[in-house]
């Protein structure tokens, strides 16, 4: 079977999911796209993402907010804006979404975390760039802290293009591409509803990522359309010193989404061609940090086995180069400098050499 029919079958294996959706965006008469926001204890920061989506004046486009149980005032600070809300008992991003997508009708979604927020123009600029043929489109982020100064640059850096085909081989090769966080991203509706069954994790940003380029064009543009809030709430799992759990969760998640993937793929023959976990670049890495973060002696051969994925990889020469530096460095240091350098690089901030050095010898 070649790519190009095994393509166009998962297409159709998930065609009839959205078939009753008109996807013609740029009529007239129907919603183009939803503006999901979900919720959970985002009471100081959550008026600012609906107010972000409002102040958008796309009068054509859904938004829906999905309050997942939270348990401080959000709830109270959701209806004191007067949109569309549901408080629901809490189950996790991934089934906050589900409700959200039960609730909207257009056929592009865009998941906009609480915490997160849409610059000026954002919805026109996506709006202009969909058809009925991509599957998702990505654009980078500004990174703002707690108090909505700005950070850094866009995250991650993109540059502007409309691929399918090329970035099939590389999810095929690696289990990855370069994406951006949830709020970054907009899905045609079909793509969204698998995750209905990723049930082994409870965020939405997952297997629809990468499943994605199988199902259409992927559209990536270079202009920051939104803002990530860096605080001490997010996500992540990473604090002030190297915690392991959410390095293991992370390794975990990515084995579920590649054999999610694969399932899916093999409904078109290209699950056999799909890289296993052992193999891929993303999760050799969290390997190498985790048995650093764990206090183990990370061996000569598994540093080589990673710098060996590492250049085969889609990165620049210039990245690779002071990838591979970073992982030697990290390999002769002490194993409480070696914890502090892997830290300091998973951080949700602007990164220097500087900075590492300062990583290195703080006391």
């Amino acid at each position: 079977m070649t790519d190009d029919i095994a393509l166009k079958t998962l297409e159709s294996m998930v065609a009839g999911r959205g078939k009753n959706i008109s996807m013609d965006t740029r009529g007239a008469g129907s919603p183009k796209l939803a503006v999901i926001v979900t919720c959970w204890n985002y009471a100081d920061y959550v008026t600012d993402a609906i107010e972000s989506v409002l102040r958008q004046g796309r009068r054509d486009c859904e938004l829906v907010v999905i309050d997942d149980g939270s348990t401080d005032n959000s709830w109270d600070e959701i209806c004191r804006t007067g949109v569309r809300a549901y408080h629901i008992e809490n189950a996790g991003q991934r089934l906050a979404c589900l409700r959200g997508l039960q609730e909207t009708t257009a056929p592009f979604v865009l998941f906009l975390d609480a915490d997160d927020e849409l610059l000026p123009g954002a919805l026109t600029e996506v709006l202009w760039h969909l058809d009925k043929d991509v599957a998702k489109l990505q654009f980078p982020l500004l990174r703002m802290d707690a108090r909505r100064r700005i950070m850094s640059g866009p995250v991650p850096p993109l540059s502007d293009f409309r691929e399918r085909e090329l970035l099939v081989r590389e999810v095929l090769k690696t289990g990855y591409y370069t994406s951006p966080p949830t709020s970054g991203n907009v899905f045609r509706r079909d793509v969204c509803q698998l995750i209905e069954g990723a049930d082994y994790e409870r965020a939405v940003d997952g297997v629809i990522l990468f499943v994605a380029p199988f199902m259409g064009d992927i559209i990536s543009l270079s202009r920051p359309l939104g803002l990530y809030r860096v605080h001490d709430r997010n996500d992540s799992g990473f604090s002030s010193e190297l915690n392991p759990i959410p390095l293991k969760r992370e390794a975990e998640r990515f084995e579920h989404r590649l054999e999610h993937l694969r399932s899916l793929l093999d409904k078109t023959g290209l699950g056999s061609r799909l890289v296993t976990a052992n193999r891929a670049y993303f999760h050799q890495e969290r390997s190498f940090y985790l048995a650093i973060a764990n206090s183990a002696r990370v061996g000569l051969r598994q540093l080589l086995f990673l710098l060996s994925l590492l250049w085969t990889y889609p990165y620049s020469a210039k990245v690779k180069l002071s990838m591979t530096v970073f992982f030697a460095l990290t390999f002769m240091l002490s194993s409480e400098r070696a914890k502090r350098v892997i830290n300091y690089r998973l951080q949700a901030h602007s990164r220097s050499a500087m900075g590492l050095i300062r990583a290195i010898f703080r006391r």
